[in-house]
């Protein structure tokens, strides 16, 4: 599962603005939108509770866009840190930093040129999101330094991963609610599981290296560990539905969420890393489907 090879390296002379700009975009994986798509659905999710199924076109508009400049200004900041381990790591050895297409300097550039970007569209929001846009930022910046120093980068992940929630509350209501803090935390609970299934993956790299993750501190009870993960982030998402008033379609979407995480135990039981990372690809399915029945029940509701 290593990506695909490079051909430029950043040594071997000046390089054509063409493939400059490709390499680029390789560094903030816009050819893998999985991460925008894991970060984005929790995002939706509240636009459209905090917006009772009908929020401002402009504001969801913001939010997709900043959702997708944040996930790559992530992506360049965590191959900024991981510089010196990616090219040790089977999946990640031919990433544009560890193959010195892409200097660190220019990596640290993108970071902030992206992450300004994001903010120019914040700026177009109330003055209560742009203050929490600042925990936004910070978050992504540190959560790819924690591998380093603890086995739960996935719960700082998720907290990152999940702030867009908060965010898209005070952006519609100028607060955050009891519900909305619920569902943030609901959005933690999942990115714990996606990310553990996607470090299953680099296990047996990470060990040899040092590198930390749940997938490593969960050991043989991985499946376990994700496994109660799943049934506490199905039994928030009931609970938010409960506090919000969401009806029949919500928890329909629930229920085809919760048949989603049992496909992934079944995936996950060889604990190959091509099954850990098809499981971790599934969850984007989950994401939809929650979306979808929220969707047509604040419709029919409204």
């Amino acid at each position: 599962m290593s990506e695909t090879p490079l051909k430029v390296k950043f040594n071997a002379g000046p390089v054509p603005m063409r493939e400059r700009l490709v390499s680029y975009a390789i560094l903030m994986r816009l050819h893998r939108p999985i991460g925008i798509l894991l970060l984005l659905w929790p995002a939706l999710w509240a636009l459209w509770i905090a917006g009772a199924g009908n929020p401002p076109w402009k504001v969801v508009l913001i939010f997709v866009i900043g959702v997708t400049l944040m996930r790559s200004a992530g992506c360049a900041i965590n191959d900024y840190a991981d510089r010196d381990i990616d090219g040790r790591v089977e999946r990640t050895r031919m990433r544009p930093l560890a193959v010195g297409i892409i200097s660190p300097k220019e990596a640290i550039g993108v970071f902030l040129a992206v992450s300004l970007a994001a903010f120019g569209l914040v700026l177009l929001l109330n003055i209560e999101t742009i203050l929490m846009s600042f925990v936004a930022v910070t978050l992504a910046a540190i959560y790819p330094f924690m591998k380093r120093y603890t086995h739960l980068p996935q719960l700082i992940l998720g907290m990152a991963f999940g702030w867009a929630v908060p965010m898209a509350f005070t952006a519609l209501t100028g607060s955050v609610p009891a519900p909305a803090w619920l569902l943030f935390l609901t959005a933690v609970v999942w990115a714990l599981i996606y990310d553990t299934e996607y470090a299953m993956v680099d296990r047996e790299d990470d060990l040899k290296i040092g590198v930390k993750s749940t997938a490593i501190l969960f050991g043989e009870y991985d499946r376990l560990m994700i496994g109660l993960l799943q049934l506490l982030m199905i039994g928030l998402l009931l609970l938010v539905g409960l506090k919000v008033q969401l009806g029949s379609y919500y928890y329909l979407g629930v229920a085809a969420g919760a048949l989603l995480f049992l496909r992934q135990q079944f995936i996950l039981r060889d604990r190959r890393p091509e099954s850990a990372f098809r499981a971790f690809l599934d969850n984007n399915t989950f994401g939809l489907v929650i979306f979808i029945g929220l969707v047509i029940d604040t419709l029919i509701s409204g």
